[in-house]
């Protein structure tokens, strides 16, 4: 690797581990700490793990369009506006659309044969 590459490397991981250390995280869940979370926590890891939630980005729109159908085909029940309101307050704003949350795709020489 050429030193741009490796000065550039060190820097982005250097700024990427100091952004994620200004953000305080619960220490039970993962989750964000930030106005609302409390709210996410209650009624989301009531049916599943916060790992799928911090490990999902997405708009106002995408968070809810992934409630809605939680709602049509997984059994979650109808939340008060306002609770609903908070929740998509809370995921809009801490896990926004982003592309650097997921992992790369596997290049197709290391994919099993079909």
């Amino acid at each position: 690797m050429n030193a741009v590459i490796r000065v550039a490397t060190v820097a982005a991981l250097c700024l990427a581990g100091a952004a994620s250390a200004a953000q305080k995280v619960d220490e039970e869940s993962g989750l964000i700490i930030a106005p609302n979370w409390e709210t996410v926590k209650a009624n989301c890891t009531a049916c599943h793990s916060a790992k799928l939630i911090t490990g999902q980005r997405g708009s106002r729109e995408t968070w809810e369009g992934i409630i809605r159908w939680m709602q049509k085909t997984q059994g979650l029940w109808q939340y008060e506006p306002q609770v609903e309101n908070d929740i998509l307050d809370y995921l809009a704003a801490n896990y926004p659309p982003g592309d650097s949350f997921r992992r790369s795709p596997i290049p197709p020489q290391l994919m099993p044969p079909q």
